[in-house]
């Protein structure tokens, strides 16, 4: 809708190397987290200010290790910078299990809103049972429920709650 498209695979059925498929892509930039961490930007999406030899940037190369830290320390979650060094020494799966138990903690004993809602969970236990639908007929498509029924663009953006 409106131009955009979103692609969800899940795939614990066929042997495959392990990979998160962490992956933004757009017409003006590509950015991938895991397994292999890499940033495509035209030049003109980048503040030379910010972006060490921002002018050889170019839309189909990886930016140098130089530009993708200056862009990961401009963009770094506040959350990230509050609780990276102990979600690395703690934490499984890079810090990110630390980081979610972490944040679930902290809405329940300040009473704030959860960083995922119903509507997330139904759709992230759906998985399971839509790919065996589609794998019983012959990895056909399924179409993922709209739990929301319809309310699911009603949403105006997402913040992190934070205690006052």
């Amino acid at each position: 809708e409106n131009g955009k498209t979103m692609l969800i695979q899940h795939n614990v059925m066929t042997p495959r190397p392990y990979s998160r498929m962490y992956q933004v892509v757009g017409a003006d930039g590509y950015a991938s987290k895991y397994p292999i961490e890499e940033y495509c930007l035209r030049p003109t999406q980048v503040d030379s200010n910010d972006v060490p030899n921002h002018e050889k940037l170019n839309a189909h190369g990886s930016v140098s290790e130089d530009v993708k830290k200056a862009l990961m320390a401009k963009y770094k979650d506040p959350i990230h910078k509050e609780l990276e060094e102990t979600a690395k020494k703690v934490g499984g799966h890079g810090g990110m299990d630390y980081i979610m138990d972490y944040r679930l903690v902290y809405c329940l004993r300040n009473g704030l809103p959860l960083d995922m809602d119903v509507y997330d969970l139904a759709e992230w236990c759906c998985m399971a049972e839509l790919t065996r639908l589609s794998i019983e007929n012959g990895s056909a498509p399924v179409e993922v429920p709209d739990f929301t029924r319809g309310g699911w663009n009603k949403v105006q953006g997402y913040r992190h709650a934070f205690a006052e």
